[in-house]
């Protein structure tokens, strides 16, 4: 009966997370000026080693379980935080896009209607990782945290890029760090 207990109000903190991020201002309209400079760059080379799921299991099968739930819990939380680094950048990515929907050109509007899309996607799955990423914060040893926000990210990154090119060939916008 705990147990059951314990489940519903997880679920239930987990839907309230959710919906707060769904209904996040950051998705609102702020004034388009300069959009593509609030843009934070994600290292995705270290993003993809956090998400490796082998990665856990060398942890795992190394250190001691009170030492694996404590380096588990760091790279959750690091996870979390280059996951809300891009839901944040896929919001500028909507204003971005939406506000090139306007453009005369074709090829430039179709290209901002792309990025808007791949975006907007990435946004959804950037919600439903953080939500996966809180449970696993509660149960270290668990799997819920085997996110691939970062494949989207890379498909909203070359969205972006195309619609930077066709808006402006001299500069474009970068979405990942150099290593």
């Amino acid at each position: 009966m705990n147990l059951a207990i314990v489940l519903v109000i997880a679920a239930a903190v987990a839907l309230g997370v959710i919906l707060r991020l769904a209904v996040s201002p950051s998705l609102q309209a702020k004034g388009s000026s300069n959009l593509a400079a609030t843009i934070c760059p994600i290292d995705v080379e270290a993003f993809r080693n956090l998400i490796n799921p082998a990665e856990d299991h060398y942890l795992r099968r190394r250190l001691p379980p009170s030492q694996f739930r404590m380096v588990r819990r760091v790279r959750l939380r690091a996870m979390a935080a280059y996951i809300q680094v891009a839901a944040n950048n896929a919001a500028v990515l909507v204003r971005v896009g939406e506000a090139a929907l306007a453009a005369g050109d074709p090829r430039v509007a179709e290209a901002a209607q792309q990025l808007v899309d791949h975006a907007l996607l990435l946004r959804r799955n950037t919600t439903v990782a953080l939500a996966r990423i809180y449970l696993a914060l509660a149960w270290p040893h668990s799997s819920f945290a085997a996110v691939r926000v970062i494949d989207r990210y890379e498909q909203v990154s070359g969205s972006a890029m195309l619609l930077g090119r066709l808006q402006n060939p001299a500069a474009a916008v970068r979405l990942s760090a150099r290593s």
